[in-house]
């Protein structure tokens, strides 16, 4: 289940054919990851462990995102629209 899922998402906001290492896939990725233990977090309420893992993916989308801005506002702009992240 998890591979089709991150299949399809590389599939959705690959730059080109074979991408899988972009900002843009990446963070993604990470945006469904964060989703997915944010419900688990929800219902177990004090597994501390998997929330500092969520913290560290949180930080690591984050430094994606401030890179992108830096470098390629348009893509900055798509990928925040697209993903519904507010900033």
């Amino acid at each position: 289940m998890q591979k089709e899922l991150k299949n399809n998402i590389i599939a959705q906001y690959a730059t080109h054919e074979g991408d899988t290492g972009s900002p843009e896939v990446q963070i993604a990725i990470l945006t469904s990851r964060i989703a997915n233990l944010t419900e688990h977090l929800k219902v177990n309420k004090k597994d501390f462990h998997s929330r500092r893992g969520l913290q560290k993916m949180i930080g690591q989308r984050r430094s994606l995102l401030n890179y992108l801005q830096k470098n390629d506002i348009e893509r900055y702009r798509a990928i925040v629209s697209k993903l519904g992240l507010r900033k």
